[in-house]
């Protein structure tokens, strides 16, 4: 070889020395092709074991499980739940986890979005790092602390505070009737909630912030718009896909939260207006009395409510997609 040449790349040389790789090429998309469905065969798998299981109490209640109420013989009071006499309905538990997300996201989904503005366009640089460090690392706490520190910190505050102030400002409402002396209840199981969700939304909601182009803010604040004014229609309007999508995950962390909730909302099977009385949610049940079903008829109605919990999933996911339509009328997000 010459003075002043090279030789072959090694990229090259590869490609000259692998011969005929179609074989290869073929096994490799049929492998990423086998991945990318088996996140069907998951999910299939997952409802057809929880139709299975839960045959017995399809074929005794049907779809009553998740609407009837049963009427107690002796007090002719309306009962939901009694594994002694094989009543069950699962009314109690999807009321109990319907509130108690929906009260997790009144709290969080303000305080999220409003720390992902605050650290993406108002943040001084040096408190941003360890601020959003520490926003993070609350998501990383396992759910059992959350609840132990709800039941020593949380409870006792609500009992002897918060509760209190509710019922004398809105106690006419009829949803803070505090007959409740212990603390738990519905507003403790969205308490705690919101602060395990509050990283997500908070996270995902500054990161798709961050994505939106310095472009479009120097671009508002040219026409002579505010600083609130530049965020909400040149930052808020391009990222409210994302926002929604950030709140969809956090939703979805409250809807499928166990130990936490189990630990504060009170583990009774009822449903109270008030948000300050005993409730439960379908997590809570199946974790506190899957290990101490004796009966088969038990054990199906719990793996019922495991479905019925599958079910809510979906539906929760297809209410956020029609949120997502409402918003943006099919176009995608752009400033106006």
């Amino acid at each position: 070889m010459g003075p002043g040449k090279e030789g072959p790349s090694p990229v090259r040389v590869f490609l000259l020395s692998r011969g005929n790789s179609a074989i290869a090429d073929r096994a490799f998309r049929w492998l990423m092709t086998l991945c990318a469905f088996s996140i069907f065969g998951i999910v299939g798998l997952i409802a057809w074991r929880l139709m299975v299981s839960s045959q017995m109490t399809w074929s005794q209640f049907g779809l009553g499980f998740f609407y009837k109420s049963f009427v107690d013989p002796v007090n002719h009071q309306p009962m939901y739940w009694d594994p002694v006499n094989g009543y069950f309905s699962a009314v109690p538990f999807i009321y109990g986890t319907l509130v108690s997300s929906f009260l997790s996201l009144l709290i969080a989904v303000p305080l999220g979005v409003g720390l992902a503005i605050f650290l993406t366009e108002m943040c001084p640089r040096a408190l941003r790092g360890p601020l959003a460090f520490l926003t993070e690392l609350l998501a990383a706490i396992p759910s059992i602390v959350y609840g132990l520190w709800a039941m020593y910190a949380l409870v006792p505050l609500l009992r002897e505070y918060v509760n209190p102030l509710l019922t004398s400002l809105l106690g006419w409402t009829g949803l803070f009737n505090n007959d409740n002396p212990t603390g738990l209840g519905f507003l403790a199981g969205g308490v705690i909630l919101s602060i395990m969700i509050l990283p997500i939304i908070s996270s995902l909601t500054r990161e798709v912030m961050t994505a939106v182009p310095h472009s479009q803010r120097e671009a508002v604040l040219a026409l002579g718009a505010t600083r609130w004014e530049m965020i909400r229609m040149g930052v808020l309007r391009n990222a409210r896909i994302g926002i929604v999508g950030a709140i969809i995950l956090g939703l979805g962390r409250a809807l499928g939260e166990t130990m936490a909730v189990t630990m504060v909302i009170g583990n009774t099977p009822e449903i109270h207006k008030s948000l300050l009385a005993n409730g439960t949610s379908m997590a809570a049940v199946i974790a506190n009395e899957f290990s101490e079903a004796v009966s088969d008829l038990h054990r199906s109605a719990l793996i019922e409510i495991g479905l019925a919990l599958f079910l809510v999933t979906i539906v929760v996911n297809a209410c956020a997609q029609l949120l997502v339509w409402v918003v943006t009328r099919g176009a995608p997000a752009q400033a106006r």
